[in-house]
């Protein structure tokens, strides 16, 4: 007899496959929040946390990490497991790890996607919430990765006039940690790029202004609250009520196993105090007030063209305009 790829296929993997794809396919929608730094990702976190149905964690920054550890050799659950109760970040998240290990114990085979689910689960759980989601800034350059180990993983860019991210950025750097204006609009360029690049290896991908969710914050969340499949509910627009008490998360010394110097827990949340208050406008184009002309025009030089394709004012396009950029951010 011939013997076919057909005829070597083992039926219970090919059936454990197969159910593994139908649960993937009807587990609830989870979102994904990135964007550049200060570009209102905390604001966006906090406003889907208060969602009744829905918790978002502080920033994870492991997911990726675990993700390629189970790609390697040696990549076991507790491998896995010990990544993320090892990070820097763990104590924000008030989770016990030995539930975190007992959970993942049962998990087969050894895939990242399960173990991670079963994090997020748990601070789900923590919190009364039936479902989950994310908000890490620098996930805009893993998404792909991420959809491949969390199929119902979704993302939404969240995207700042890059003058506005530029001055919010400069305002929190470190004593001479100050940045090129050249360099910050190369950056603010670059990492949206990279993010709309990764974004054609997506099932779905949603960008949403700034502006808008402070100045629309209702239409703009029902938009989101339909992509991720979740009932719009108002108490969204109330997040900034319980904001000082979710914050109390990060309010902990970071430790030095990042890359970088360590910060305190007060920085950390000096750096979102504009969130403990209703959605404002008022630092919407402060970069007319608060940038030097020179570096306006230099940010313009070597971003511009972004910067008129999301609808932003430039020297050369008044505001609002091309329409075109406005229907890609709908």
């Amino acid at each position: 007899m011939k013997i076919t790829r057909h005829t070597l296929r083992h039926p219970v993997k090919s059936a454990a496959k197969a159910r593994r794809r139908h649960e993937d396919m009807n587990r609830p929608l989870a979102p994904f929040v990135v964007g550049v730094n200060r570009s209102g990702t905390t604001l966006l976190r906090l406003m889907l946390d208060a969602h009744p149905q829905l918790a978002i964690p502080p920033e994870t920054h492991f997911v990726p990490d675990v993700i390629r550890l189970a790609r390697r050799d040696g990549g076991t659950r507790l491998r896995m497991v010990r990544t993320m109760t090892r990070h820097a970040r763990w104590g924000d998240f008030g989770l016990d790890a030995k539930e975190l290990r007992s959970r993942v114990a049962h998990v087969k085979p050894a895939r990242s996607g399960p173990v991670v689910r079963a994090f997020y689960e748990l601070y789900a759980e923590s919190q009364g919430k039936p479902r989950w989601g994310d908000k890490t800034p620098r996930y805009m350059r893993a998404m792909p990765r991420i959809q491949r180990a969390l199929p119902e993983a979704r993302f939404i860019h969240i995207i700042r006039d890059g003058r506005d991210v530029a001055v919010s950025q400069n305002e929190r750097a470190l004593a001479g940690g100050e940045t090129s204006m050249a360099e910050a609009a190369g950056r603010w360029r670059r990492r949206i790029n990279t993010a709309r690049v990764h974004a054609a290896d997506l099932p779905a991908y949603r960008e949403v202004r700034y502006e808008d969710l402070v100045s629309e914050p209702a239409r703009t969340l029902q938009g989101i609250c339909e992509y991720i499949e979740l009932p719009y509910d108002d108490a969204m627009l109330r997040y900034y009520e319980r904001a000082a008490t979710r914050l109390t998360e990060i309010d902990r010394d970071l430790g030095d196993a990042e890359d970088g110097p360590i910060r305190a827990g007060s920085e950390r949340l000096e750096g979102h105090s504009m969130t403990l208050q209703p959605p404002s406008t008022e630092r919407c184009g402060r970069w007319r007030d608060e940038m030097a002309a020179a570096d306006a025009v230099e940010f313009e030089r070597v971003a511009g063209d972004l910067l008129a394709e999301l609808g932003y004012e430039t020297s050369g396009t008044p505001a609002g305009v091309p329409s075109s950029a406005k229907e890609k951010l709908a």
